[in-house]
Parts: structure tokens; sequence; C-alpha cells
């Protein structure tokens, strides 16, 4: 009996050994999938920060429905899950476009649009109040200055006021983008072959989960870690400037 056991112990020991050639073997489709990560990664935070600095001018306007209306979409869509508005701008969205236009069948988005739409609309939401504090950290008397020298809202705004506020709250934007490079993964829940889906099907195709899981956490890990040092450097940076 304690043979048996003893013997089952060492096979199980043996099943969850690091096998370094199935990385190897994998890590073409990994990095394929590493760089969509990262090309999706880009396009959702340009996108966000965009539509996140509109937002936050919106929700700062002496228009109060404009304010309403806009500090309602960011607090709404906030309080939803991120899991929970993938999967309803993948499947619900179409039906919806589809009654807009009159049209009798849904209107087909791929999986990468409406993950890149998704995640724009989304990280939108944390950008715009991100913005928002930057921009009324500006000292009140640099806007009173540009409006006695005759200068239009929006003048002022985009080459006085977005460009301290963009540069006051880098840090923080940069911390916003390595969550949103994380949340990025949940995109395997489409079936998309992003870093992380790469690697889980890879880890059921092959039946080695270990070393693919443990390869990823690991480049995560690695990833945020030197990012987060980054965003040190660039507060100390943003500090001296001040």
């Amino acid at each position: 009996m304690y043979l048996a056991l003893a013997s089952s112990a060492r096979a199980n020991h043996m099943s969850i050994e690091f096998e370094s050639s199935v990385v190897l073997n994998a890590l073409p489709q990994l990095i394929k999938g590493f760089a969509f990560t990262i090309e999706l990664t880009v396009m959702s935070a340009a996108g966000g920060l965009v539509l996140g600095t509109l937002l936050a001018l919106a929700r700062l306007s002496s228009s109060k429905f404009l304010s309403r209306v806009a500090g309602g979409y960011v607090n709404i869509l906030r309080s939803i899950p991120l899991l929970l508005v993938i999967f309803w701008f993948y499947f619900l969205v179409p039906y919806i476009l589809a009654w807009m236009i009159g049209a009798k069948n849904p209107i087909e988005l791929s999986p990468l649009s409406s993950c890149v739409i998704t995640f724009i609309m989304f990280e939108a939401c944390y950008f715009c109040e991100i913005m928002r504090a930057g921009i009324q950290s500006i000292p009140p008397g640099q806007l009173n200055a540009a409006r006695a020298l005759g200068m239009k809202y929006w003048t002022i705004m985009a080459y006085i006021v977005i460009p301290q506020a963009f540069r006051n709250m880098l840090p923080v934007l940069l911390s916003q983008t390595i969550v949103l490079f994380q949340d990025v993964s949940l995109v395997s829940i489409l079936s998309m072959k992003d870093f992380f889906g790469s690697a889980d099907f890879i880890a059921k195709r092959d039946g080695r989960p270990h070393e693919m899981y443990l390869v990823v956490a690991m480049v995560y890990l690695a990833i945020c870690f030197l990012l987060s040092r980054v965003v040190k450097l660039v507060q100390q940076r943003v500090a001296i400037i001040r």
C-alpha cells in the first residue's frame, strides 16, 4: 500500500514538473498574442483618453444638462463590472443597432471591434475623472489672464489648460493604463487570442497549464513592475517641473 502511494506521489510530482520545451514551442504564438495585447491596450488607451477628456470638459461645462449627462454616463458605467460590459456590447449592441436603423437582422460586430469600443467607452470614464482633476488643478488666474487677452474657450483649453492638466496627471494616467493592460486579458472570454488567451488555448490543447499560466503570470508581473517604476520616475519628474 505504501509503495503504491509513493509511486502515485512520484507520478503526480513528475506530472507538474516545468517543461521549458513546452514554452519554447509555444513562443511564436505567445509573442503574437502579446503583440495583440499591446495593440489593443494602446488603441483603447488613446481612444479612452480622447473621449475621457471630452467627458471631463462636459462635466465641467456651465451647461447643467451637459454636465449631468456626462456625469451620469461616467457614474453608471463605472458601477458595472467590465466583464459584464464586454458581454453586453458583444451580444446586445448588434440587436440595438439593428433596432435603431430598422434592420431585420442584428448588425454583426467582430470581436475585435466590440472589444475596442468597449474598452474605449469604459476606460474613458476613469480617464475622465483623472483629466477633470487635472483641469481643476490649473490655477484660475491663468484662465482669467487668457480671457483678458481675448482668447476663446476652446483655445484656452487646447493650448493652456489641457496640456498642463495632462502633464500634471501623467503618472495617474500611466497607472490607469497599466490597469488597462491587465484588463485586456478579459477579451479571452470571447475566444480572442491575446497574450492570456493564447496561453490558455495552448494550456488546454497540450494539457500543460502549469507552464503556460506560470509564464503568463511572470510576464505580467515583470512588465507591470517595470511600468510602475517608470510611473514613479515620471511622478518625480513632474514634481520637479512643478
